[in-house]
């Protein structure tokens, strides 16, 4: 009796991680249905940062990241992983044989879906440029060259997002019993996590680090809110001033507590100040970047606010939408397992706006061509769209 052969999807990116940020939650979602899956690393991601150094060292990160990515694969169902040789940061200049390889990958492994970085790099990081083009070019030489005349190309794509990690975690905070205050690898956390979910686009807040000078007002009463703050160092005093001029003090906040934009529509206006006591460094979310002619205080005309907060259609140039609503914690976790990249636990933030953030993956169909559909594997191959 002949053996039915599982499809296969290949992913083809430049660095440990890439993976599960594009394409993680389609991963586990074809691979739960019985497809056989493969990723591969160019690299083993040398020059990347090292964001927990009880992790690596510079001396040991590419063996630790190409150990990380292992532990990703396995929990998004991935059978088959693979770090070529290439050094990090020079993919640019090395096309040739990275073609080559891409090639040999493509003929041994004979995919019927190939997936790649969209020929932007999601946010034209050199590598990630590199690796679409090579891998582009190198499939569709193979179509005819190795007779995959049936398998598909897809580059996975970020729409910007309408979504704010302001607004969710705003109301996060304010449906809490009690209130709330992270350990410093919360702080951490959500720093890095903020910072690379807006660079991919999956939210749409404008994420910065202030530091601000003992006494400085950071929040004035009767100002717009715009903003949601993290104290990472420093204390704070939250004061409300009355008619008559005088201060009452409500409370004192340090590393680790929130205050800002808690729980209503951003533009509603502060009901206290919030004073720095001493030096104070906060991570910052705001629904747009701050502008250098913002005036303070409730009679400001340029508060800074956006004119103009709509932001672009999710999927607006994508060809295929994949629901991996089941699959985010999956994700999440796969996230986790990077980390020397992403210190974070699956279960640090709501899990609501996670869902909202990763419960769709995007991708542009490539090859062969087509109008928008909802699933990357045919029909034929058993896979109804959308299954």
């Amino acid at each position: 009796m002949t053996e039915i052969r599982r499809p296969r999807l290949l992913g083809v990116f430049a660095h440990p991680d890439d993976e599960t940020f594009c394409a993680g939650g389609t991963l586990a979602h074809y691979t739960e249905r019985g497809a056989e899956a493969m990723v591969v690393s160019a690299t083993r991601g040398q020059a990347g940062q090292i964001r927990d150094a009880a992790q690596a060292t510079r001396r040991t990160l590419a063996q630790v990241r190409e150990q990380e990515l292992r532990a990703a694969c396995a929990v998004l169902g991935v059978e088959h992983v693979e770090c070529l040789d290439f050094t990090d940061g020079t993919l640019e200049g090395q096309e040739e044989p990275l073609r080559a390889e891409v090639l040999e990958l493509l003929e041994r492994f004979r995919p019927d879906v190939v997936i790649t970085f969209g020929d932007d790099g999601a946010y034209g990081h050199p590598d990630h440029v590199a690796i679409s083009r090579v891998t582009t070019d190198g499939f569709l030489d193979a179509v005819t060259r190795l007779d995959l005349t049936s398998a598909r190309l897809y580059h996975s794509h970020f729409p910007r997002s309408r979504l704010l990690m302001g607004e969710r975690l705003s109301t996060w905070l304010v449906e809490m019993n009690a209130r709330f205050k992270g350990t410093g690898d919360f702080a951490q956390a959500l720093s890095l996590f903020a910072h690379e979910s807006t660079t991919m686009g999956y939210a749409n807040d404008f994420v910065d680090v202030s530091w601000f000078p003992p006494r400085f007002t950071i929040v004035e009463q009767g100002e717009p809110a715009s903003c949601l703050y993290l104290i990472l160092s420093g204390e704070v005093d939250v004061v409300q001033e009355h008619e008559d001029g005088t201060l009452h003090q409500l409370r004192r906040l340090a590393s680790g507590e929130f205050f800002g934009e808690l729980g209503v529509a951003y533009g509603t206006m502060r009901s206290a100040s919030v004073i720095a006591v001493g030096a104070v460094t906060c991570l910052v979310l705001s629904p747009s970047a701050p502008t250098p002619f913002a005036g303070r205080g409730s009679d400001a005309r340029f508060t800074g606010l956006p004119v103009d907060t709509a932001r672009s259609s999710v999927g607006a140039t994508a060809t295929t939408a994949i629901d991996v609503s089941c699959q985010v914690n999956r994700k999440v976790a796969a996230i986790a397992a990077h980390r020397t990249q992403f210190p974070i636990e699956p279960d640090m933030f709501p899990a609501s706006m996670l869902q909202e953030m990763f419960g769709t993956e995007h991708f542009v169909r490539v090859h062969p061509p087509s109008e928008p559909e909802r699933g990357l594997l045919p029909e034929a191959l058993g896979f109804p769209e959308g299954g």
